[in-house]
């Protein structure tokens, strides 16, 4: 069964069935969503408007019995940043897309009736509905719905209340096989899926013969390889399965790099309520589940399941990220509270990252206090409501600090600055800098080696080697949301040779191909370039790149500042 494009025009609601082109044949993931978004979305287009493009394209490794290879991704212009943007979730539907023999799931126009309308993808094509039953709610309630009519198996890619206000921080949700949400979170997709009235996508891959390997032995043996190496790892292998990616908190407070009160401080007093070793003991004290994969084939299992003091379901895949920017950055520290937040976030379909630290300028704003955790919840519901309040602080960090003549807004590209302070992990900071997506921790997450020390270790203090650690980071990682594997596979494939080689021969045996490490380089520069060129073309420049100027102010207990020149910044595309 060869691969197929499935375009979705929303003006004509028409949907027609394409071959693959040659030059798109050796992509997935973000390579693809990225390729197809530069090469024919006008990079100074509205991107609410006719000439964005929404891409859906499961991985290159998506739908195969590989470890951790369920990840979908997604790509538009971006309605947050202005650029390009992709971002990837786990969920069933990478899976789903893949056995149907989909490479990509394009959607574009817009429709001209006021309604919104549904996608059902299955073994005969691509069908467009009208829904009347299901505008207005929450992404608990669509998931529960369909699952209910249509069976567990089913994929469901939905969009919440967020998404259909169009506001800039929306997200978009993808159901787990056991009804938890994942989410597409960053850069404000979720509208871009509002603006072109698509409540929900479901996916049925029944009847269909599964995704075809060209070399079934030789991809077995690598798989088995694979899986061992992300077992054996200390990292992919144990501290993320035992605590979740909280276990972070204290280590990121101990480095002194845990930004606290809207990035004023490194440290936060309150750590220890908001550890993963915390968030462990409750979630084992509550019959929760302290480790869960967030798709099938996950091996690492960072995430879990956790419940209130009633023992009843509040949240999955609680993130150190979320955590931090509800707990430490907003001066919370009650992780029911948080978990509140966690719940409702992806109920109303809003970015936990980008929320979180909008939270922490409205604060500083003082339209609540640093550490209100009910004013928070409330803030929250305001967004969910769509007051004129609610759709302002939905909207992102950098539309409240402009609303609110508030200096101190912690964004790149107008994205939120993840759980990180550049001036105490340097590394960190150049990505946040020089990333085509905005400020974004995944896409050359040099905590690995400034904190972790996986691959070595660079001094998160000095300059030295920061440049070349991210670039490096970067260029792998754009390889490994193009394969649809999980980030964390970084961990044991940096450390473990056979584990990196054992990836490659994967890939190679699915298509029958034979990519080397040269090649792989060369494809992630090449999608990282594809990314930049077309931020140069909707109007951005180097400038665009660049920090915040209060990170010049030191921030204890290091009394490390950013201090980046320039050129210095700007040589990170020399390659």
């Amino acid at each position: 069964m060869p691969d197929k494009i499935y375009r979705i025009n929303m003006t004509d609601l028409k949907v027609t069935n394409e071959e693959v082109p040659e030059q798109w044949k050796g992509l997935g993931g973000r390579g693809l969503t990225s390729t197809i978004v530069a090469q024919e979305v006008k990079p100074t287009c509205h991107p609410l408007g006719k000439y964005n493009k929404l891409v859906f394209a499961p991985g290159l490794l998506s739908g195969t019995t590989c470890a951790n290879s369920g990840r979908l991704s997604a790509g538009a212009k971006s309605p947050l940043t202005g650029g390009i943007k992709e971002c990837n979730a786990g969920g069933t539907a990478a899976a789903n897309f893949a056995r149907l023999g989909i490479k990509v799931l394009i959607i574009d126009g817009l429709p001209e009736k006021d309604t919104f309308y549904s996608l059902k993808v299955d073994k005969n094509g691509v069908t467009i509905k009208e829904e009347t039953e299901l505008g207005g709610k929450g992404n608990y309630e669509v998931v529960k719905n369909l699952t209910e009519k249509l069976g567990k198996k089913i994929g469901i890619i939905s969009m919440g209340p967020v998404g259909e206000m169009r506001l800039a921080a929306a997200n978009i949700s993808v159901r787990t096989r056991d009804d938890y949400i994942r989410s597409l979170g960053r850069g404000g997709l979720g509208a871009v899926m509002g603006s072109k009235k698509i409540k929900y996508i479901t996916i049925d891959d029944s009847d269909t013969p599964g995704v075809p390997i060209a070399d079934p032995k030789k991809f077995k043996a690598a798989g088995k390889i694979f899986a061992k190496a992300l077992a054996e790892h200390p990292v992919s292998g144990g501290a993320l399965k035992n605590y979740g990616t909280d276990v972070l908190v204290n280590i990121l407070n101990e480095a002194g790099g845990l930004p606290t009160k809207n990035f004023r401080y490194g440290k936060f007093a309150g750590h220890e309520k908001i550890s993963g070793e915390t968030m462990h003991d409750t979630i084992a004290g509550r019959s929760g589940k302290v480790s869960h994969g967030c798709h099938t084939g996950c091996v690492i299992q960072c995430s879990q399941v956790y419940n209130d003091k009633d023992q009843k379901y509040m949240t999955s895949g609680f993130e150190y990220e979320t955590i931090w920017a509800f707990g430490a950055d907003c001066c919370i520290d009650d992780l029911d509270v948080i978990a509140q937040a966690d719940h409702l976030m992806d109920d109303i379909g809003v970015d936990s990252i980008e929320t979180g630290v909008m939270i922490g300028v409205a604060m500083e704003a003082g339209i609540i206090p640093f550490g209100d955790g009910q004013g928070m919840l409330g803030l929250l519901k305001e967004i969910g409501s769509g007051t004129p309040l609610g759709r302002i602080l939905g909207c992102g960090a950098a539309a409240v600090g402009k609303a609110y003549g508030i200096t101190r807004v912690p964004v790149v590209k107008n994205q939120g600055i993840p759980a990180y302070d550049p001036r105490s992990v340097k590394g960190i900071g150049i990505t946040y800098a020089t990333s085509p997506m905005g400020a974004d921790h995944t896409a050359g997450y040099t905590i690995a080696t400034n904190i972790l020390k996986v691959g070595g270790f660079v001094d998160p203090l000095k300059k030295e080697g920061q440049i070349e650690l991210s670039r490096n980071l970067q260029i792998a990682t754009a390889f490994i949301d193009s394969t649809g594997l999980c980030i964390f596979v970084a961990f044991p494939i940096i450390d473990i040779p056979a584990g990196f080689t054992a990836m490659v021969d994967m890939v190679n045996a699915r298509f029958g191909i034979s990519l080397t490490a040269d090649d792989i380089t060369k494809l992630g520069k090449q999608i990282l370039r594809t990314e930049h060129e077309f931020n140069l073309a909707a109007g951005f420049t180097n400038k665009n790149d660049r920090l915040p100027e209060f990170f010049e102010d030191p921030v204890l207990p290091h009394n490390a500042v950013w201090d980046f020149t320039d050129e210095e910044i700007d040589s990170f595309w020399n390659f």
